[in-house]
């Protein structure tokens, strides 16, 4: 048998104390790196996120407009107007958001009715009103409202004569609103169909 040309040492025959010595400063090592880690990871995401973006040319993502901020054509005399529903979505492809807007007057009571309006905002602007898909003066009230994929619908309830009570509507469609070249084209299903695909 050929003896080893190395020497002995005297610190490789390992003892239980050199294992939990190892434990316990490989433990120490990961409890340090746990406590550092998620900020690094954090600031790392966001640099890189940064980059991604600006290598892209990607803007930050524009906000919506807010009927809050908006001047609706309605005449509601000292009553005002409520926003009854909103929702925003981008409707003509731009990649910035409308914002879409079921808007009525403030009675005290009974069924006033709804106005339809698509808002959009250049920067620094207040938004303002570009569409108008449903007039009050059609004397129609708007449900089942969603903006999805590009599409806003609706289901209109509506009187058949000025005898029908305003508070019972006697008609129904269903509608849908899509920007085709210059304006919204709408198109109309049968009654209750709101549903967008998703």
């Amino acid at each position: 048998m050929q003896s080893s040309a190395l020497p002995d040492l005297a610190h490789t025959d390992t003892k239980p104390v050199h294992w939990l010595a190892t434990a316990a400063a490989m433990a120490a090592v990961v409890a340090a790196a746990g406590l550092l880690q998620p900020d690094a990871a954090t600031a790392t995401a966001s640099a890189s996120e940064h980059r991604t973006n600006a290598q892209h040319g990607a803007a930050p993502a524009a906000e919506a407009p807010d009927p809050a901020d908006a001047a609706f054509p309605l005449d509601c005399g000292t009553a005002g107007y409520t926003v009854a529903e909103q929702a925003a979505g981008d409707l003509d492809g731009d990649n910035r958001p409308e914002t879409v807007a079921v808007v009525h007057c403030a009675a005290g009571s009974g069924t006033p009715p709804s106005g339809v309006y698509v808002l959009t905002q250049a920067s620094g602007a207040a938004p303002r009103v570009v569409a108008t898909l449903v007039d009050p003066a059609q004397k129609i009230t708007v449900t089942d409202f969603a903006v999805r994929d590009g599409l806003v619908a609706a289901t209109l309830l509506g009187y058949s004569s000025a005898d029908v009570p305003r508070c019972c509507p006697d008609e129904q469609e269903s509608a849908t609103w899509q920007w085709k070249g210059n304006a919204f084209i709408k198109s109309a299903g049968p009654a209750g169909d709101t549903e967008l695909s998703a």
